[in-house]
């Protein structure tokens, strides 16, 4: 695929690899709308790398609404590449995680994607080609202690994307999961402040350049699932 000139939609763009990503996709040429919850975020991001931005929270229809209304009115309804990555993570023992827990990491993780492929879906369909990328995790694969909600909701959208490869894949639409091993960004952090990238650990750029590298194959292949884990872990 060639970047220059498509139209890209990062969620989740403000920080960390969403922010990344979008750098590099506009680095290549690309039109790029970033999204998140954070509006002061957002346009701090957004003017740095070039791109435009909107606030919305996948975790809301009417924010999704909201984005491709944004695609209509400036895009004139075409979309190339939908990169799902905004994520929610929650951690603690079972009997320790409320049910409201579950509701909100589903509600970003799992539920925030599905609106926005359901949106996405048809502005590919008439253009007869497309491509998608869902962040999800190692953690897809394999649970962990105390991340019952946050692994549960990756397992949940790594067998919605295995779905969606099946239906879409004859209508020259690609979908790539790809799933990063921990990664130093503000995830987690209730500051939502960069963490400082280690050697032992993944930095945003290793999964930027990942999903640029995925979405610039020929438009006949894809990558069904890809993982990416940091070589000198210390787990």
């Amino acid at each position: 695929m060639n970047l220059k000139g498509s139209k890209i939609i990062v969620t989740g763009g403000s920080s960390g690899v969403g922010k990344s990503t979008a750098r590099m996709l506009v680095e290549h040429g690309a039109e790029v709308l970033i999204t998140g919850r954070n509006s002061s975020r957002l346009e701090k991001a957004a003017n740095a790398i070039g791109c435009a931005w909107i606030e919305a929270d996948v975790a809301s229809a009417d924010a999704v609404e909201k984005t491709f209304q944004w695609v209509k009115d400036n895009w004139n309804n075409r979309l190339d590449v939908l990169i799902n990555n905004a994520g929610l993570g929650e951690f603690a023992p079972v009997e320790d995680t409320p049910m409201e827990s579950y509701h909100r990491v589903f509600s970003v993780n799992f539920f925030g994607p599905v609106m926005m492929v359901k949106k996405a879906l048809p502005l590919m369909q008439r253009r007869g080609s497309g491509s998608i990328v869902n962040l999800a995790s190692t953690s897809s694969m394999k649970g962990f202690p105390n991340g019952s909600a946050y692994a549960a909701s990756k397992f949940a959208l790594r067998g919605f994307t295995q779905s969606l490869v099946e239906e879409v894949r004859n209508q020259n639409i690609r979908v790539f999961q790809v799933n990063p091993s921990e990664v130093s960004t503000a995830f987690g952090n209730p500051e939502r402040e960069e963490r400082k990238e280690t050697e032992n650990k993944l930095g945003p750029d290793q999964i930027a350049q990942t999903i640029v590298s995925i979405l610039q194959l020929p438009e006949k292949a894809f990558i069904p699932e890809l993982s990416v884990w940091a070589t000198n872990s210390k787990f």
